[in-house]
């Protein structure tokens, strides 16, 4: 039976994560709650990890996976370009559900990547994901916690119901109150294109960086991000 860590997101010892954050750096594949909905986490610069959770999800190799870091210094990790635009919304929406596609590093796992040339991170606002990355070392994967298709898990017991003894560990954070997924903004180039309007809305975008260009359904194409994570 899959271990699960039940934690209080409003009050807890971050050191009651250790065991998650050791799943993630020997290989493990863990489901842990954000500010949106349940995420699976793994080592991205694991490729066997990366592509467990692939399988695990059903998940198509095109589509690319969102990365959980823990600030700006990650970045120098994942990146070879960070512009002023993405700066302008790192500041003002860092931490939260803003997910911002750079150019990414050559160290990346394709599979992770989604065979394009970009990236997808975000700093996450909730605090048993920060406590969570904060001991891992560094970034992590988040994408939904469900099978490609299927309703995004919003609680510790929808995982389980779903995944069984599929993955490592789940960290029970309570329920999530919101199953808006991040918005997703692509700054690799550039003009800011909006490939997924989330929790944040174009207007509030705008406000920060000016006009913002909209994919329209076009997620899949650019960088490979689309729907399917948080």
């Amino acid at each position: 039976m899959t271990p699960i860590l039940s934690v209080d997101a409003t009050r807890f010892d971050p050191d009651a994560l250790r065991a998650a954050a050791a799943a993630v750096r020997r290989g493990g594949v863990i489901a842990y709650p954000t500010e949106t909905v349940y995420g699976l986490g793994a080592d991205p610069f694991d490729e066997a990890a990366v592509r467990r959770t692939f399988d695990l999800k059903g998940r198509g190799a095109e589509k690319a996976l969102i990365l959980l870091i823990r600030g700006e210094a990650d970045l120098s990790h994942v990146a070879t370009e960070v512009t002023e635009t993405a700066r302008r919304l790192m500041e003002a929406f860092w931490p939260g559900p803003l997910t911002l596609v750079l150019k990414a590093s050559s160290g990346l796992p394709k599979a992770l990547l989604g065979g394009g040339e970009t990236v997808a991170v975000r700093v996450s606002s909730h605090p048993v994901a920060r406590a969570l990355v904060d001991l891992v070392g560094g970034p992590i994967t988040s994408t939904s916690a469900n099978p490609s298709g299927q309703p995004p898990a919003r609680s510790a017991a929808e995982v389980a119901a779903v995944f069984g003894e599929g993955i490592d560990l789940i960290v029970d954070g309570e329920p999530s109150a919101d199953d808006r997924p991040s918005t997703v903004v692509d700054v690799s180039g550039p003009l800011p294109i909006l490939l997924r309007e989330g929790k944040i809305g174009v207007t509030a975008l705008e406000a920060v960086v000016g006009r913002v260009l909209q994919a329209q359904k076009r997620g899949s194409e650019i960088g490979g991000q689309g729907s399917g994570n948080p």
